[in-house]
């Protein structure tokens, strides 16, 4: 069994429609106030487009998901 954290970040784009931004190596112990912050600052650079439409316009929520992987069989690691 494995267990993963990511921080998921989720904001308003440019077209009104959510839109999420996972990082997997994110610290475990950053404040609202410090998510907030680094959301707001990646919103004000406007370097995040796709298709033309600025994907992080206005921050929405902040949330640590945590994943159980239970593998039933693994043959990958076999020749």
């Amino acid at each position: 069994m494995a267990t993963t954290k990511t921080l998921r970040l989720t904001f308003k784009n440019a077209k009104d429609k959510k839109v999420n931004l996972s990082l997997a190596e994110a610290a475990e112990d950053l404040t609202a106030e410090e998510v907030k912050n680094a959301m707001n600052e990646m919103c004000e650079a406007n370097i995040f487009a796709k298709e033309e439409v600025d994907q992080y316009q206005v921050p929405l929520s902040a949330q640590y998901v945590e994943r159980t992987t239970t593998s039933v069989f693994d043959d990958s690691k076999q020749n």
